[in-house]
């Protein structure tokens, strides 16, 4: 049975709980395909002894800094692979790949390899969707958008009801109180989307018992 993520939008405001060994609330997605899971993981900044290890989210142990010292500024990351596809999801506010492909230079999109990223942007919103389809060049669009590409996730985005209207169709008082009357269903709405785009299922009771593979990303 597909759980498919629309499941990740609905809870994006749920408050997040010291005794839940995985995530539920605030979850980022970045999504891959043409190339490996490790590969892709590596380009984000894993260490390759603990991506051998496949480690549990739920078991990973986040460094702390010695006295006189500063925490190590890493992310712990759950993932997995859905079809052809490799899944990052993350839950500190943000994506890595999102904050990083533009300057780092293992995280550029390459012609051959999508991207989908879908990043809650919690300390620098608004939220963004990015969609980097292979042709080397990246496509944003904030929730409630498409790329304006007319590509297929632009058509899902729409069929999902997670396109807007904007001011150059409406005057900004009418888009104003769209986004307030309707604003609270766009998480879930743009997940559907890249969900039913990808054909991507994550399993909801997996990630939030913390079974899933998991590693340390440094902050980009």
């Amino acid at each position: 049975m597909s759980n498919g993520i629309a499941w990740i939008g609905a809870h994006s405001t749920t408050a997040g709980s010291a005794a839940q060994p995985g995530m539920l609330g605030g979850i980022s997605l970045t999504c891959a395909r043409g190339l490996g899971a490790d590969e892709f993981l590596i380009a984000l900044g894993a260490d390759l002894d603990e991506l051998a290890a496949r480690t549990p989210y739920k078991d990973l142990a986040v460094p702390v800094g010695r006295p006189g010292r500063p925490s190590p500024h890493v992310n712990p990351v759950m993932y997995g692979t859905s079809g052809d596809w490799v899944y990052v999801l993350e839950d500190w506010g943000m994506a890595t790949w999102a904050t990083g492909y533009q300057k780092v230079k293992s995280m550029r999109p390459y012609p051959d390899e999508e991207i989908v990223c879908v990043t809650m942007n919690w300390w620098s919103p608004p939220c963004l969707v990015i969609h980097a389809p292979g042709d080397g060049h990246a496509w944003r669009a904030d929730f409630g958008q498409d790329t304006g590409q007319s590509s297929a996730l632009d058509t899902a985005l729409r069929e999902a009801g997670a396109v807007f209207p904007s001011a150059p169709d409406e005057d900004a008082a009418t888009v104003a109180a769209y986004y307030e009357e309707h604003g609270h269903r766009l998480p879930a709405a743009v997940f559907n989307a890249v969900g039913s785009y990808g054909n991507l299922s994550i399993d909801p009771e997996a990630v939030q018992a913390g079974d899933l593979a998991s590693v340390l990303i440094p902050a980009a």
